[in-house]
């Protein structure tokens, strides 16, 4: 089609760089974390020296939730969906013999991003490296946790503050960290559309950069640092349109709402997982192929980095075997098919570029709709995004159910003898471990240094001071994430987001 832009030009609807994976693969960053960071740290060994290029850290509940492993609301949590970090001890275990001024490292962390942050940075400062050279990605992402998680714990206004102190501090002093990774994964987890995932995600960042601007940030300094998350799913066309429609789409919206100069802040990065709602816990082997085809769709869409999910997921956590396999599937598709020769190959063809041209014009539509009843976080406050989220998760379940929508071996095709498949087992002791383990820290700690950091934090937190640097201090000398968060909750206080429903 004669009016197709270039790879690399504005609006970027091929891609952001000219030559895409002819130059440079994405990353690919595979998604790891459970019970101790000793244990993790065994797994991020092994799948560097598999081949990955990139390390991404998931965290437990306990941990997502700014809570210590001691405390009585992490009980039967601790360690169970990621790993469990309490202080800088356990953050200089999850990287040890891992050079930091040599790895990405992306960490999904939200309500206490400053935090988690603020333990990586120490633990790169004792290892010596320049924070400027630090390279990586922390979610940050609060708005989404209102809307489809759940893993809050401020007001909004609060949070809002919190990603932009730790937005402000990277521009200053990590230029080259991605300071928010603006995530559609988990609102398309729970049950929205290729369309809603788009203009909700892209909702969420306007109100970021809405954020930054007001409280008197220039645009160029902290937008080419923003990236998002999307999923991807089964429907191979459509995730490739919606794809090359979220880059129009950011574009546009950069250009007419913000008059950026710098062409890298209307530029949309984006990594990708795998959706992990289409795997099934029966016939888990037939993951393998999702999966693989899954990658195929964030590839041929022009992802710059990925996650590929074991096919044991929907039964526990995955086991090495799974993992290897996982990683291997996207080594395959880049040394092995050949569709890293071309950028954009399906560009020209009518149904894709219908498909982008539909996901665009509704994806806009539904943007201007939100905006022009106040926005992102108006809505959230309102629960306009949670119900449209809930209604289109309900079709999708009745699809399922009454088998208008097929999915092999759960609807059609099942097998009622099939083999037990295992996913990795937990050492329970483990968790108990890591609960001595702080209890021991806090006794033999420095606590009139501790004492002083939390109430230097304090007093920070009623003015209007950036709290980065406070943070960081205080967890220099021990403090625990939990300790840290208390204090930010005595001053902010907690919050209920409205269901929707």
């Amino acid at each position: 089609m004669d009016n197709l832009s270039d790879p690399g030009i504005p609006p970027y609807t091929r891609g952001i760089y000219p030559q895409m994976y002819r130059s440079k693969l994405w990353t690919m960053r595979q998604y790891a974390g459970f019970s101790t960071a000793k244990e993790t740290n065994q797994r991020f060994r092994l799948l560097l020296d598999q081949g990955q290029t990139g390390l991404s850290v998931a965290f437990d509940l306990p941990t997502q939730l700014g809570l210590d492993s001691d405390d009585k609301l992490s009980e039967g949590e601790v360690g169970k969906v990621g790993v469990s970090i309490d202080s800088i001890s356990d953050m200089r275990d999850l990287f040890k013999n891992i050079d930091l001024s040599k790895v990405s490292t992306s960490m999904t962390i939200n309500a206490p991003a400053t935090t988690l942050l603020a333990l990586y940075v120490a633990v790169a400062d004792e290892q010596g490296v320049d924070r400027k050279n630090l390279r990586g990605t922390v979610q940050n992402d609060i708005l989404k946790e209102y809307i489809a998680r759940g893993l809050y714990i401020y007001p909004p206004e609060a949070s809002m503050r919190l990603t932009r102190d730790l937005m402000s501090w990277c521009s200053a002093n990590a230029p080259s960290w991605n300071t928010i990774s603006v995530s559609g994964y988990h609102m398309r987890e729970a049950g929205c559309t290729a369309v809603e995932e788009i203009a909700l995600t892209i909702l969420n960042a306007v109100e970021y950069v809405r954020n930054g601007v007001n409280a008197g940030m220039d645009v160029d300094d902290f937008a080419p640092r923003i990236s998002f998350f999307f999923a991807c799913q089964n429907d191979i066309l459509e995730e490739v349109s919606k794809f090359r429609a979220a880059r129009e789409v950011w574009h546009k919206i950069m250009t007419t709402k913000f008059n950026p100069k710098d062409p890298k802040s209307s530029m949309l990065r984006f990594h990708t997982q795998t959706a992990g709602a289409t795997l099934t816990a029966q016939q888990p082997s037939n993951n393998i192929v999702r999966v693989s085809y899954q990658a195929l769709s964030s590839v041929l869409g022009g992802t710059q980095s990925l996650h590929t999910n074991s096919f044991d997921e929907a039964i526990g956590l995955p086991t090495d075997d799974a993992v290897t396999i996982a990683l291997r599937t996207q080594q395959i598709l880049a040394l092995e098919t050949g569709i890293t020769n071309h950028v954009d190959p399906l560009a020209g063809s009518f149904v894709i570029e219908k498909m982008t041209s539909e996901i665009v014009a509704s994806s806009m539509e539904l943007i201007e709709n939100i905006e022009s009843k106040g926005g992102a976080l108006s809505g959230v406050r309102s629960g306009i995004q949670q119900r449209m989220i809930h209604e289109s998760a309900w079709k999708h379940l009745n699809s399922v159910e009454d088998g208008s929508m097929s999915v092999v071996g759960l609807n059609v095709n099942q097998q009622l003898d099939e083999p037990m498949v295992e996913g990795e087992i937990l050492d329970s002791s483990l968790a108990e471990g890591q609960v001595l383990s702080i209890k021991r820290m806090k006794s033999e700690r420095d606590n009139e240094m501790v004492s002083n950091a939390l109430k230097n934090l304090l007093e920070a937190c009623y003015s209007e001071n950036n709290l980065m640097d406070y943070i960081i201090e205080a967890v220099k000398v021990d403090c625990t994430v939990g300790e840290i968060n208390a204090v930010m909750s005595e001053v902010f206080g907690t919050w209920v987001s409205p269901s929707g429903v």
